[in-house]
């Protein structure tokens, strides 16, 4: 990573955590606190004068931290009953974790009232070219709750996680059969950049092991859209991870010489990508400012560093349209950068979750390891190159 691409300090989310653990719940405590942060933020660099007030580091109730779930509350749908479905079976893990059986059982039996009882509203929202398929998930969804039941009754937690992971992802896919199109216009002023126009699958070989993540061009369309097209260029084939710090960020996608970032061979200009960040409420992401910036000091976006492994852009810090080729993921930690109370959100634009595995590989990895090859192997046809 150049020197000119900087993250916050990660002191700073540190010690919202310590502060938290201490019991320092309350906005008039931790606003002296963060105002004594603040100057020494600026006397070290990298930390803004324009530095939120202290309410902004506190939690906004449980937090989601599955980047699969945080994939599947941000489709632009709206459907009660799917969502309903996919609360009550996501609601089990706490209980199954501590062997509740009761309230896991009493979970599945509901998502199964609610999809014999609703079944007809939650098709009713499915495109009618996918209403076939969306009909035949919603029966893997009932046979999975009836599995999931038997294995309850004889406490078979394995079973019960992994019919749990189906279940889900057949949700996943009926959620994903009811977006109708593109909800809204990008702005015309990025029309010469990609766009993605939905989502895509990426796989990450690495030197240490392979990563799978999804894109989100619903949130993120000219952020995500970027990163596609570097994919399918092969920008990133053979390129190293230059930042690695354990439980923060791993950065690549630096190229070699001087350039900081991808020097579009048609124009020979450096091409820079706007932060692009939804926030939780909002039609359209906000473009060009940090929901800080903007104001919008207790604001969440919809895409939050609160799983380990988001993909995110990175960008010289003065600068919210300097973005271009580096990226990061993030080693969500939960006690060193809170979800909901870390202040990366707003600032950089995740566009992405880890849907693998990854822990495992993203830990390996050390500075000097390297992307051996980036392919899009889903999704490609949302991608919309500029005219």
């Amino acid at each position: 990573m150049k020197d000119s691409i900087v993250l916050l300090p990660r002191w700073f989310d540190m010690a919202v955590a310590w502060l938290k653990r201490a019991g320092c719940d309350r906005a008039s405590g931790l606003r002296a606190v963060c105002s004594w942060a603040i100057a020494l933020g600026v006397f070290w660099g990298g930390l803004s004068l324009n530095a939120p007030p202290a309410q902004a580091a506190l939690p906004a109730g449980n937090a989601i931290t599955d980047g699969k779930a945080l994939l599947r509350y941000s489709l632009p749908i709206d459907n009660a009953p799917i969502r309903k479905v996919q609360a009550e079976v996501e609601s089990i893990a706490s209980s199954l974790r501590a062997k509740r059986w009761g309230p896991v059982a009493s979970s599945l039996k509901s998502a199964d009232r609610i999809l014999n009882t609703k079944r007809d509203a939650i098709l009713a929202s499915v495109r009618a070219d996918r209403q076939a398929e969306a009909a035949a998930q919603l029966d893997a969804i009932s046979a999975g709750i009836l599995k999931a039941t038997t294995a309850v009754e004889t406490k078979d937690k394995s079973a019960v996680w992994t019919t749990r992971r189906e279940i889900l992802d057949a949700v996943g896919a009926i959620e994903a059969a009811m977006v109708q199109g593109f909800p809204y216009e990008v702005p015309a002023a990025y029309s010469a950049l990609p766009q993605l126009k939905g989502r895509a699958t990426i796989d990450i070989e690495t030197s240490k092991g392979n990563v799978t993540v999804v894109v989100d061009g619903y949130s993120a369309p000219v952020t995500a859209g970027n990163f596609v097209d570097l994919v399918q260029r092969g920008f990133y084939n053979g390129l190293p991870f230059t930042r690695a710090e354990d439980s923060y960020v791993l950065q690549f996608g630096d190229p070699d010489g001087p350039d900081e970032g991808f020097i579009d061979p048609k124009t020979k200009q450096y091409r820079a990508i706007p932060l692009e960040i939804l926030a939780q409420g909002d039609k359209e992401p906000t473009y060009g400012i940090t929901l800080e910036d903007a104001g919008r000091y207790g604001d969440l976006p919809v895409l939050p560093f609160s799983s380990y492994g988001a993909l995110a852009m990175a960008r010289p810090e003065p600068d919210p349209d300097g973005g271009s080729s580096q990226v990061f993921f993030f080693l969500f930690e939960p006690e060193l950068t809170p979800a909901g109370a870390n202040l990366l959100d707003g600032r950089y634009a995740v566009f992405g979750y880890t849907i693998s595995d990854g822990k495992a590989v993203l830990d390996k990895i050390r500075p000097g390891d390297k992307i051996i090859k980036a392919a899009v192997v889903d999704g490609l046809e949302n991608l919309v190159q500029p005219s």
